[in-house]
Formats: structure tokens, sequence, C-alpha cells
């Protein structure tokens, strides 16, 4: 063996040694005998780069999406609910002291509630959740109290006003200042049986949450009042606890059963919204697989793109393993020419990612420019701008998966190039 020889052979025994990297490095180089080759690692590299993008883009925005929905639904429902089982609960002012001072929880509100036909000064009626709530609860409901459209909370303080949904004033024609008519069917007991009760309230304000069931539905009526008008006085019918750490909520049902010193019902916001969260839950799910397939696709590009490029070399091949390269020095340059493709592929798929994410809002309003048409109207979607929220998890493993994929797509060309037998290879030259 010649001094060159010598020299290749301990130099490609070392594994990803800079002879492997070398060759490797000069087979992902385009020339034009080989420009099918380099299209189709081209392809290749896009296909995963757009597919690790997408992937993050759109698990990003539906991470935006479900933040603000929960924002909209707990703001206005409490993370847990307690409902009596022995007796009313007539304790309703200790009971909510008591919540208060458990570690965690930053607001107990108690709550009557009742429905309701709402109707305006020319008739039109609609179904309406009636809330009686205390002045100092509502107003620690940032939700609620800083998205007073017109009117205020001063009437609703004084125990002399309502507040309504900004929706349901609408279908009404009410505004701020007016009189809105609630009927509730279980009404005072007469002798000639039970009247519907029916009583004139002047709308304090009107509220917008941005969730169009809340805005449509609900009115917030002063506690007293609201006990008044149900037949409930002197008690309530629940009390709502806001957590810190609503994803830890099960850490805390001891605690508030403890502090409520009596038998009561517990319920949280996963069990009350169980069914929406859980097809949110699978929507990211069958979404995260279906992106997937991009990826694959991409990675079956290398496979193809390898497979070709391993028969288009076969005479080098057949050259290096007679000047002393191993079977396994093959295997691993080709290696290192597919995992190139998806390794950069990856970051850049990575890095176009959060570039979208974090401007977003800016692309939307572009395309909406383009388009002349609103993309995502608020007045629709009640999102003032289009959210996206990159969970750095799932970020971590769409890389993985894509660098999985790309790594195993490139073992099958690999270990056929390691495999090429030398001698039959030369002969057909």
């Amino acid at each position: 063996m010649t001094e060159p020889d010598a020299a290749i052979a301990p130099a490609a025994a070392r594994p990803f040694s800079t002879f492997e990297r070398m060759v490797a490095w000069r087979y992902l180089r385009s020339r034009r005998k080989e420009a099918f080759i380099s299209v189709i690692a081209g392809f290749s590299f896009v296909g995963i780069m757009l597919g690790v993008a997408t992937l993050i883009i759109v698990m990003a925005v539906m991470n935006g999406f479900r933040g603000e929905l929960i924002t909209r639904i707990l703001g206005i429902n409490g993370h847990m609910v307690v409902q009596p089982i022995d007796r009313p609960l007539d304790d309703y002012a200790a009971l909510a002291t008591r919540f208060k001072a458990v570690d965690g929880v930053l607001n107990a509100i108690p709550l009557v509630e009742g429905q309701t036909l709402a109707s305006g000064v020319g008739g039109a009626g609609t179904g309406a959740l009636v809330r009686g709530i205390r002045a100092e609860d509502l107003q620690s409901m940032k939700i609620v109290s800083d998205n007073i459209r017109s009117g205020d909370l001063v009437g609703f303080t004084a125990g002399e006003g309502v507040l309504v949904g900004s929706r349901m004033a609408q279908s009404l024609g009410l505004g701020a200042g007016d009189m809105i008519t609630l009927v509730a069917p279980e009404g005072d007991v007469t002798p000639f049986g039970v009247n519907p009760r029916v009583k004139a309230y002047p709308i304090s304000g009107i509220f917008e949450v941005g969730m169009s069931e809340y805005d449509a539905s609900i009115i917030y009526m002063p506690l007293e009042e609201a006990q008044l008008y149900f037949n409930a006085e002197g008690m309530v019918q629940s009390i709502e606890l806001f957590v810190d750490k609503p994803d830890d909520i099960d850490s805390l049902r001891p605690l508030v059963e403890a502090a409520a010193e009596r038998q009561v019902f517990i319920t949280d916001w996963r069990q009350r919204n169980q069914t929406f969260f859980s097809a949110l839950q699978v929507e990211r799910n069958v979404m995260f697989m279906i992106l997937t397939l991009i990826i694959l696709v991409a990675a079956l590009n290398i496979v193809s793109g390898l497979i070709m490029l391993v028969k288009d070399k076969g005479r080098d091949i057949a050259i290096l393993r007679t000047m002393g390269a191993t079977s396994g020095s093959v295997m691993r340059i080709f290696f290192m020419t597919g995992a190139a493709i998806g390794v950069t592929g990856t970051i850049a798929g990575f890095l176009l990612g959060v570039v979208v994410c974090l401007n977003v809002e800016s692309i939307r309003q572009f395309f909406s420019w383009l388009s002349g048409t609103t993309l995502f109207n608020p007045e629709l979607y009640f999102l003032s701008q289009l959210p996206a929220d990159m969970d750095s998890g799932e970020t971590i493993i769409v890389l993985v998966v894509a660098l999985v994929l790309s790594f195993i797509a490139t073992l099958i060309p690999s270990w056929r190039a390691s495999r090429l037998d030398p001698v039959q290879a030369l002969r057909y030259e």
C-alpha cells in the first residue's frame, strides 16, 4: 500500500473523521452530472423546512387560541364551584372569607343564578342568565369591569341597575340608561297558582368580554336584588373560587373542603368544560399527526435522493473500498450526507417558524391589505389580534421528530452503500 493509501486508511478508520466529512460534503455539492440528484436534495430540504415551520406555527396559533378561550371562559366562570349538600349556603359571607384565606385562592365570589326572559321597549325578547353578584366581587372580575363599553358601574354599585352584555343589548335595541324587563318563571305563589315574576331594571352599563355566548346571554344584578328577585333571601346558590394556578386545581380541593367546615359539592373548570377542552385537545393531536406527514414525505425524498446518489457513486464507493475505506466508513459518509439535509432543513424550519410566530399579527394585516378583506374579523372571532403562543416543550418535540425521521431516512441508503461489493461495482464500469 502506498503512503497516500496508508494515510487514507487510518483516517477513514476513525468514525466521522475529516476524510469522511470531506467526502460527504463533496457529495452534497451540485455538479452538472448529478443535477437531478441535487434537485431532489433541494426538495427534501425545502420539505423538511416547511414541515417543521408549519408544525411550529400551527401549534403556536392553536395554543394562542386555547389560551384566549381559557382566559375568557375562566375570566367569567370560577376555576372551582362550591355548592351545598346538607343545607343552603346561608353562611356564604363567612365561607367566602375562609376560602380566600386558603393559600392559592385569589377570590371567592358568592352567586345567585337564574334563567329569565329579557325584553326591551319594543317587545322583543331573548333568554338570559341573571347572575347576582356583590359589587366588590364584580369589580375584581377585570374581564367584565375593565370592558364596560357604555355606561358605568355607579348604578350597579348603588344596587339600582344591572349590567347587560353587548350582543344582548344590541339584539334588544337597548343602551345604557334604558329599562330592561326581566320575567322569571318561578314567581309569587297566589291562590290562583304561581305567577311569573316581572320586573324592570335600569341598565347601568353594557359590557363586552369577547365571547358571543356570554355577551348575548348574561345579565349581572346586585346580589341583594337578585336574592329578592329569585326568592333566595339571605342565601346563595354557589360560591365560585378563582385560583392562581388553574392547572393545579386538584391540590387545592382538599384544602377548600377543609376550609368549608361542612359538607359541600365541588366541581372544577375542567369538569364543567370537559367536552369543549377535550375537543380542542383532540384537534391539536390530529393536526400534529397530519402535519407530521409533511416531514415524513420530505424524509422519503431524502431516501430516494440518497438511493440515486448511491447508484451514481457506485464506482467511487468501490474505489474508496479498495483504497482502505471500511464498510462502516462508507455508511457514515452517506449517513452524514442525508443527515446534513435533515439537520439544516430542521434548523431553517425552526428559524422560519419563530420569525412567523413573532410577527403573525403583522403577517395577518399584510394579507388582509393584500386581499382587501379582513382576515379573522374581530366581530366574528372576538380577537383583536391573531394569537400565537409557542410552547417550548412542543417545539422541542417537533424538532426531535424531524431529526429522528431524517436520521432514520438515511439509514437504508447508507446501509446499501456500505454493502456494495467493490468487485461487482468496478466490473460493469
